[in-house]
């Protein structure tokens, strides 16, 4: 009546939405204890669960991936979630891609490239800037209250 391989199996395979978000999110820690608590189970069945779940669900983005890019014309082998393979060619697509500056730029040129932008915005630098109105305000109110003290105290 029942096979060998049935008990090791769940019986209830359907995770609550709960539990697919924190998946979904990466969030696999809390979503095993959730899931062991819920329904009483151990953690290890609990992550066997969870892993089954994680991998219908990249098999099905896999799916997808692979009918968008069929639709578009692009090969299967252009997108892979082998993570080793990417890096590489993520490092020699950089290296290919990066335009070279010299060093010597720094702080000055990216200073001249941000006071372009703002004139090509017709940005107007203001006479003193925030921070010193800031600090005169502050002065003012200090001088104030030690003329206050002053003519009370003194």
């Amino acid at each position: 009546m029942f096979d060998s391989d049935s008990s090791s199996k769940p019986t209830n395979t359907k995770l609550l939405k709960a539990i697919i978000m924190m998946v979904e999110k990466g969030n696999l820690v809390m979503a095993i204890k959730t899931l062991a608590a819920d329904e009483n189970i151990s953690m290890d069945a609990a992550k066997s669960r969870i892993d089954a779940y994680e991998l219908t669900l990249k098999n099905k983005q896999q799916l997808q991936l692979n009918t968008i890019a069929n639709k578009q014309g692009i090969p299967s082998q252009a997108f892979n979630f082998d993570r080793k393979q990417v890096k590489d060619e993520s490092e020699r697509l950089i290296k290919s891609r990066v335009k070279t500056t010299p060093s010597e730029q720094g702080f000055q040129g990216l200073q001249e490239g941000l006071d372009s932008q703002l004139n090509d915005l017709g940005y107007k630098k203001p006479l003193l800037p925030y921070w010193v109105k800031r600090l005169l305000v502050i002065a003012i109110i200090m001088a104030g209250l030690f003329w206050i003290m002053w003519r009370i105290f003194g």
